[in-house]
């Protein structure tokens, strides 16, 4: 076996884990370790096969990652109930979310074709993508519905960046001091952003575009439709501008998409998941590095997101 950098090594109980879920006559030839994840190491495991070709596995394994059992048993959960739904999701190939025969909670999965695009060129087809991949992830009616949504953040954990607008920072924190508005429930990915999406496009043809993937399933909640779509438009705001980030509610209304029909009803879960961003800006802005955007400095996301939440509040004076 050999290992395409360092980081790709697979720990040894880890390993002999994974050769257990093999078929027989298969071995693991190489590993690769692939960037962009903030929670999770994640590994390509290249497959040999009896009759000579290859296969690719992810095994994805949480190091010293609080509520990594939970994380990976609605994985695990999520993957099973979405076979044969028709969505373009890995499928389960084994897990262990306790740690009981690896090094750290693991679980393994098949390889998607595709890859994450997160620069600028073809944006503007992208978006329409991911607006009409989101509307068919809610229009999921799964026989058991996913535990509910969860969200951490709150008034007194918000951290305003350095230099942000202090006013517009103070009225957005004083939406989410009030009770969530109500909503009708939806499938939710819960993490649905550009960099848990995958696609088939030629570096010569952008506009040509489609997606091949959805990925990290680990936070698979039932919710409102807004707390996906405002998740992916904060995200969208960082990696591209804000005007992306406002754009995105209306490319997922063309798509078909139902919002709440209130503006402060959309406005609270676009506000709400915009301040929660404010408390990982770091781990983002490192990740999105590593992916291939080194222009994206902790201090540059931390401006975007300033200006995003600004831009959400200006309606409000």
């Amino acid at each position: 076996m050999t290992n395409h950098d360092e980081a790709a090594a697979v720990r040894p109980l880890t390993l002999a884990w994974v050769s257990r879920h093999l078929e027989v006559g298969e071995r693991i030839v190489k590993t690769e370790a692939l960037h962009g994840g903030i929670t999770a190491e994640i590994r390509r495991l290249t497959i040999g096969t009896r009759d000579g070709s290859t296969r690719d596995l992810v095994l994805r394994t949480f190091v010293n990652v609080e509520h990594a059992e939970d994380g990976l048993n609605r994985e695990a959960d999520a993957l099973t109930l979405l076979t044969g739904t028709g969505m373009p999701a890995p499928e389960l190939v084994a897990v262990d979310p306790t740690a009981a025969h690896c090094e750290y909670p693991s679980l393994l999965r098949t390889h998607l074709a595709g890859r994450t695009v997160l620069d600028d060129e073809g944006l503007e087809t992208r978006v329409s993508l991911l607006a009409r991949q989101l509307v068919a992830i809610h229009a999921l009616r799964p026989a058991v519905r996913p535990r509910g949504y969860v969200t951490l953040t709150t008034a007194d954990t918000v951290v305003t960046p350095k230099g942000a607008d202090a006013a517009a920072w103070a009225t957005a924190i004083d939406v989410i001091r009030k009770p969530a508005p109500p909503y009708e429930g939806r499938f939710l990915h819960r993490d649905f952003q550009p960099g848990n999406v995958l696609f088939d496009v030629g570096p010569s043809r952008p506009a040509d575009a489609r997606i091949t993937g959805v990925i990290d399933w680990a936070a698979t909640s039932w919710g409102p439709a807004d707390l996906d779509v405002a998740h992916c438009s904060t995200n969208l705001a960082l990696l591209h501008g804000p005007a992306w980030g406002l754009r995105f509610p209306e490319a997922y209304e063309e798509a078909g998409g139902v919002l709440a029909a209130a503006a402060n009803e959309r406005l609270y879960w676009q506000v709400r998941d915009g301040l929660a961003c404010s408390e990982e800006v770091q781990q983002v802005a490192k990740a999105w590095r590593e992916a291939g955007r080194p222009e994206l400095t902790t201090r540059t996301v931390e401006e975007r997101l300033n200006a995003y939440v600004t831009a959400l509040m200006d309606p409000l004076g």
